[in-house]
């Protein structure tokens, strides 16, 4: 898998810094894709079943210390069952062409609920068709920070 999404010489790589608009619509300065901010707004919004539309049918999830999610129905009962309440606020975002035609994105910002705010980087690898092939979430967070979560 690293092989996918591995950059190339050739890639094109932009660092653009966010901004926000209503609760649920989200910009990311630079980053124009429906899909990727679509991702955000309705991962906000609670629509687990629209977040999991916008993968690939064989897409795949990989949420923090689990493994992954694979494919749109697993995604959506996932997301039901980890995201109820969660708000995803994006801040920087990073992307480039990759030699296969896919584009990928890594955005870093925060995820809050309503006991703990913890930093987060989210990678997508997106197909020339507009699907998610891959949504790799990792939590930025000293090991002495995520035990603090658990008290």
């Amino acid at each position: 898998m690293d092989s996918l999404i591995a950059p190339s010489p050739a890639a094109k790589n932009t660092f653009l810094a966010p901004t926000f608009q209503a609760s649920t619509e989200i910009a990311i300065a630079g980053v124009n894709d429906p899909v990727i901010l679509r991702y955000f707004e309705t991962l906000n919004a609670g629509e687990f079943r629209a977040t999991s539309e916008l993968f690939a049918i064989d897409g795949v999830l990989y949420p923090p210390f689990e493994t992954e999610v694979i494919g749109r129905e697993a995604i959506a009962a996932y997301l039901e069952k980890e995201a109820k309440g969660i708000v995803l606020l994006p801040k920087q975002a990073s992307f480039q062409t990759l030699e296969n035609g896919c584009t990928e994105y890594r955005v870093i910002g925060q995820v809050q609920t309503a006991l703990f705010s913890v930093n987060v980087s989210w990678q997508f690898i997106l197909s020339p068709w507009k699907e998610l092939f891959v949504a790799k979430i990792k939590l930025l967070a000293s090991l002495q920070e995520l035990l603090k979560l658990r008290k």
